[in-house]
C-alpha cells in the first residue's frame, strides 16, 4: 500500500532553491532516509511533507487510512503540559489512545484509592470492556514497553511524579524521549524523524534502532548516524548540489554507488578534456565557421566548455604539528562527586555518586570513549577533568605541557557581532602542518564548510548547527594537545563528521570523547570508559561496538538467569505446596545414571572455564599493547562468560539431586 506521494516539491533558500522537482512515493514498511551536507535542505524538506512548512510548489499526499507521526528536530511543547498530556496529545484522532488513557487514569484513581466510589468502579468497569472490545491490551502493553524503555513511567504514585511532570521541568534529552514516546504510540502507518538520536544515549539509540527495523510502520527519517542508517534504511534519497538521488539499499550501499558514479563521471570528465584539447587547437587555427558543419563543431565546442563541471567535495587530511606534551599528563586521584541525577520520575533528584574514588594516570596518545545512559554524569566527568567543575574529594593534577581544548555541549559566544573570519583570527592567523606548509583561517574554515560571502557574515547570522562548527575550527586552530569533546557530533552532517574523524586519526595527543555516534567512537577510540550506576568507572578495552555487543550478550545472559531463578524458586513453592496438600515431606529425586554423568561432566566443564575466565582477566588486565590480541582476548572472555551462564543453571538443578 501506497503511504506518501511527493510530485514536484521545491522550496526556495536564501539565495538559490533548495530543492526543486523533488518527486518520490512511500510504501508500507519502507525504511527511507534523507540525507545530505547541512544547508541542503534535508529538514526542511521533511518539514514540508509533514504541513508544517509551506512549499514553493508541489505536493505531498498521505494515504487517508495510513495516518502520520513527525518527530521534528527541536519538538515543540507546552511547558505547562504534564507528560500524560504531550504524549497523549492526539488522542482526538485516536479513539484507540483514548481509551487506553482513560484506562490508565483509572487505574491510577483506584491505586491511591483503598476506598473507591461506586462511580470509580462503574467507570473502571466501562473502560475495562472497551479494552476488549477493541482488544486494546496488546496495545497498552506495547506502549508501557516503550515508555519503559524510555525512562517514563505509566504508574508512578506521588506528587508531581511520572506522567504528571511538566514538560518545561524535563532536560533536553528527557524532553526528546517524550517526544519520541509520543509519536511511537500513536497508531499511525508512517513515521517522520528529523535526527531521532540527537540527545539519546547508545542504549536508547540501540533500541530505537532494533524497533524501527523491526516494525511493520514506513520510515522517513533524517539522521547523520551511520550504523543506524545501515542497520534500518532500505532506501536512501540524497539532497547534493540542488539534486534530488535516490539509491536502493542501505548506507554501505549507497557508498558503493556513488564511488562507482564518481569513478565514471571522473572517466567521463578526463574524456571531454582529451577531446577539448584537440578541438581547441582546431580553433586556434582560425576555420572558416561559414560552413553548417563547422558551426555545428564551434557550437558543440563551446556546449562542452560551458558544460556543468563534475563537482566533487574536498577531501580533507592533515596532520597538524602539535604541542609536544610533557611525561606528566594528566593525573586523577581518588576523585568522588555526588550531583544530583536526571530522572523522568522525580521532580527533585536526590544527589547521588556520579564518580566514586576513581584514579587514573593518563599517557600519551590515549583515545578513550566514555559510555553512560543518559544522567550518568559523562558531563559532569568531563568537567572535573578540565577543571571547570571540583570535584567533591581527590585530586586532578595536570602536567605542564597539557593544554586542553574542550568541546562543550553548548558552546559560549562572548562576541556574535564578529565576522565567521574575525571570531577565527582571535586565536590563530594559521595552522602549521607536520609537512611544514601552512593553512590560512580562510582555509581552514573552508575545508570544514564556510567559504564565499559567509566568511564575512557576522556569528548572529549563523544557525546554531553553523555556530558550533565554528565553534569546532576555533578550538582546533588553538593547537590542544588534550582533545576534551562533550556529544561533538550533535548537529553536525556526515561530512563534518568525516572530516573531524580524519583529523583525530592523526592527531599525535591526548582524546577522550563522548558521543552517542558509534560509528565515530570507533573510528577515534579503541578504550572506553564506562559510567556505571554506582558511581564506579570500569575499563573496557576495545572499539565502542564491540563493547555495545558485550553488553547485550552479558544483559542477553542475565535475564536468562533471572528467568531460570524465577522458575525455579516458583517450582519450589509449588513442591513445597504439594508436600503440604498431602500431608507428607518432600523428596529429593535421586539422580539417574545418565544424569549422574551429566553432573560430573558439567562440573569438570565449569572448572576448566573458570580458569581460562581468570587467564583471559589477567591478560585483559596485563598491560597489553596490541589492540588486535586485546580484542580477540575480550571476544573470548565473552564467549567464555557465555557458556558458563550456559553451564550454571543445568549444574545446579542437577546439585539439587540426590546422588546415584
Amino acid at each position: 500500500m501506497n503511504l506518501l506521494s511527493v510530485k514536484n516539491l521545491s522550496k526556495m533558500g536564501r539565495e538559490k532553491p533548495l530543492f526543486s522537482d523533488v518527486t518520490f512515493g512511500l510504501n508500507e514498511g519502507e525504511k527511507a532516509a534523507l540525507i545530505g551536507k547541512n544547508g541542503t535542505g534535508k529538514s526542511t524538506l521533511l518539514n514540508c511533507i509533514a504541513g508544517v512548512l509551506q512549499s514553493d510548489g508541489g505536493t505531498a499526499v498521505f494515504n487517508s487510512q495510513a495516518g502520520v507521526s513527525f518527530l521534528p528536530q527541536n519538538p515543540v511543547f507546552d511547558p505547562e503540559h504534564t507528560i500524560r498530556d504531550h504524549i497523549f496529545a492526539r488522542q482526538g484522532q485516536s479513539a484507540k489512545l483514548a481509551v487506553i488513557r482513560e484506562y490508565e487514569e483509572v487505574c491510577e484513581k483506584i491505586a491511591s484509592n483503598p476506598n473507591p466510589n461506586p462511580g470509580l468502579e462503574k467507570q473502571f468497569e466501562k473502560v475495562s470492556e472497551q479494552m476488549n472490545e477493541k482488544n486494546l491490551w496488546n496495545y497498552e502493553a506495547e506502549i508501557k514497553s516503550i515508555l519503559t524503555v524510555l525512562g517514563i513511567s505509566m504508574s508512578a504514585k506521588g506528587e508531581n511524579s511520572g506522567m504528571d511532570r511538566k514538560m518545561g521541568e524535563l532536560s533536553g534529552g528527557m524532553v526528546k524521549k517524550v517526544a519520541l514516546a509520543q509519536v511511537l504510540v500513536e497508531d499511525s502507518k508512517l513515521i517522520l524523524l528529523d535526527e531521532p538520536t540527537n540527545h539519546l544515549d547508545m542504549t536508547t539509540i540501540s533500541w530505537l534502532e532494533d524497533y524501527l527495523r523491526t516494525t511493520s510502520r514506513a520510515v522517513l527519517m533524517v539522521t547523520h548516524d551511520r550504523y543506524f542508517l545501515d542497520s534500518v534504511c532500505s532506501s536512501i534519497y540524497e539532497l547534493e548540489h540542488g539534486k534530488f538521488n535516490h539509491y536502493k539499499g542501505n548506507f554501505s550501499d549507497y557508498l558503493e554507488a556513488k564511488a562507482t558514479e564518481l569513478e565514471i563521471a571522473q572517466n567521463t570528465e578526463r574524456r571531454i578534456e582529451s577531446v577539448l584539447r584537440t578541438e581547441r587547437d582546431w580553433l586556434m587555427r582560425g576555420p572558416c565557421a561559414r560552413g553548417t558543419k563547422a558551426r555545428a563543431r564551434v557550437d558543440h565546442i563551446h556546449s562542452l566548455i560551458n558544460r556543468d563541471k563534475l563537482q566533487q567535495d574536498a577531501s580533507f587530511s592533515f596532520e597538524v604539528a602539535g604541542r609536544r606534551l610533557g611525561g606528566k599528563v594528566l593525573v586523577l586521584d581518588k576523585i568522588s562527586k555526588n550531583y544530583p541525577k536526571a530522572s523522568a520520575v522525580s521532580k527533585n533528584a536526590e544527589p547521588g555518586p556520579v564518580l566514586k574514588d576513581f584514579s587514573y594516570t593518563f599517557k600519551k596518545g590515549e583515545r578513550i570513549g566514555v559510555f553512560g545512559n543518559n544522567g550518568s554524569g559523562k558531563s559532569t566527568f568531563l568537567n572535573i577533568i578540565t577543571g571547570r567543575l571540583a570535584p567533591d574529594s581527590g585530586t586532578v593534577e595536570a602536567g605542564i605541557n597539557t593544554a586542553f581544548g574542550y568541546y562543550e555541549q553548548n558552546p559560549f559566544f562572548a562576541d556574535t557581532s564578529l565576522s565567521v573570519l574575525e571570531y577565527l583570527k582571535e586565536v590563530a592567523e594559521h595552522v602549521t602542518r607536520n609537512d611544514g606548509k601552512t593553512l590560512t583561517a580562510a582555509q581552514m574554515l573552508e575545508q570544514f564548510g564556510f567559504e564565499g560571502k559567509i566568511l564575512y557574515s557576522p556569528v548572529s547570522s549563523l544557525s546554531g548547527g553553523e555556530r558550533k562548527r565554528l565553534y569546532l575550527v576555533r578550538l582546533l586552530m588553538s593547537n590542544p594537545n588534550f582533545l576534551v569533546l562533550d556529544e561533538p557530533t550533535n548537529d553536525f552532517d556526515i561530512f563534518t563528521m568525516s572530516v573531524l574523524e580524519s583529523f583525530l586519526q592523526t592527531f599525535a595527543g591526548c582524546i577522550l570523547v563522548v558521543s552517542h555516534d558509534r560509528y565515530f567512537m570507533d573510528k577515534v577510540a579503541d578504550t572506553m570508559f564506562i559510567l556505571e550506576d554506582d558511581g564506579s568507572v570500569s575499563g573496557y578495552v576495545g572499539k565502542c561496538s564491540h563493547y555495545m555487543d558485550y553488553r547485550k550478550e552479558v544483559l542477553a545472559a542475565k535475564a536468562v538467569e533471572e528467568r531460570a531463578s524465577a522458575e525455579k524458586a516458583a517450582k519450589a513453592v509449588q513442591t513445597e505446596k504439594s508436600a503440604a496438600d498431602s500431608g507428607q515431606p518432600a523428596k529429593k529425586k535421586r539422580r539417574t545414571f545418565k544424569e549422574q554423568k551429566e553432573f560430573e561432566t558439567l562440573e569438570n566443564d565449569i572448572f576448566e572455564l573458570e580458569d581460562r575466565k581468570s587467564e583471559l582477566e589477567a591478560l585483559l588486565s596485563g598491560g597489553e599493547s596490541d589492540h588486535e590480541k586485546l580484542g580477540d582476548y575480550s571476544r573470548e572472555y565473552s564467549a567464555v562468560s557465555q557458556a558458563l551462564d550456559e553451564k550454571y543453571p543445568r549444574w545446579e538443578e542437577l546439585a539439587e539431586l540426590d546422588p546415584m
